[in-house]
């Protein structure tokens, strides 16, 4: 997948790239192999925590020599820097939990699954086969009198169980679950435009859909 956008100099002469904020977290995570970091060293740089190789390369220059070691190379600065944002996501936007959550999601290269086309349909609970093929199971709940001729017989009240899938519940659930992901996704790009210190990309104001599960068609009706 692509990730690349319209090339412009800024006001300080870099030349960057424009890209979504969930591009940039999918080429961080997914392409760059950037790793989500809690670990504090002690101090805040524009923000966030100057974790992962993005700080170690700063410590690199200080000692004036590189640790050997490792069997790969490491990801991009920008990648590092796009981790520590998310590994800081303050918990009005869902915290760690929501951090780990989004770098998932971005390896995936998806988002969450809204049940957008989500349906509620009645299910047949259990089913049952005979020779003569097969039918919904039922249960007996008690007997009622019927008149036969006359003669008056009980006979078993039988009820076939139901359930309904999705739920509601499930529905709702999936669905907050989208909105705080998108909100995270808010914060972060939010960021990212107001420290403007990638050095290769420019965070654009593009995101994905607010409300997946909205029709067009519903909200002109």
């Amino acid at each position: 997948m692509s990730v690349q956008g319209v090339i412009k100099p800024d006001s300080m002469g870099r030349v960057r790239r424009e890209i979504s904020i969930q591009r940039l977290l999918e080429w961080a995570f997914a392409d760059e192999c950037a790793q989500v970091d809690f670990e504090d060293p002690g101090r805040l740089v524009q923000g966030y925590w100057p974790t992962g190789n993005a700080y170690r390369m700063a410590q690199r220059g200080v000692l004036g020599c590189r640790i050997d070691g490792g069997g790969r190379s490491d990801p991009d600065p920008d990648a590092d820097l796009v981790a520590s944002a998310v590994a800081t996501l303050p918990e009005s936007c869902g915290g760690r939990r929501m951090a780990v959550a989004m770098a998932e999601y971005a390896r995936a290269r998806r988002a969450p699954d809204c049940m957008a086309d989500a349906r509620i349909e009645c299910v047949v609970t259990d089913w049952t086969s005979n020779r003569y093929g097969r039918r919904a199971k039922t249960e007996r709940i008690g007997t009622e009198t019927e008149v036969r001729g006359k003669r008056r017989v009980s006979v078993p009240v039988l009820i076939c169980p139901i359930s309904f899938s999705p739920t509601q519940a499930q529905i709702g659930a999936a669905r907050r679950a989208y909105l705080a992901w998108y909100g995270a996704l808010l914060e972060l790009r939010g960021t990212f435009q107001a420290h403007q210190n990638l050095s290769r990309w420019k965070v654009t104001s593009a995101m994905p859909v607010m409300r997946p599960w909205k029709r067009e068609g519903a909200k002109r009706s």
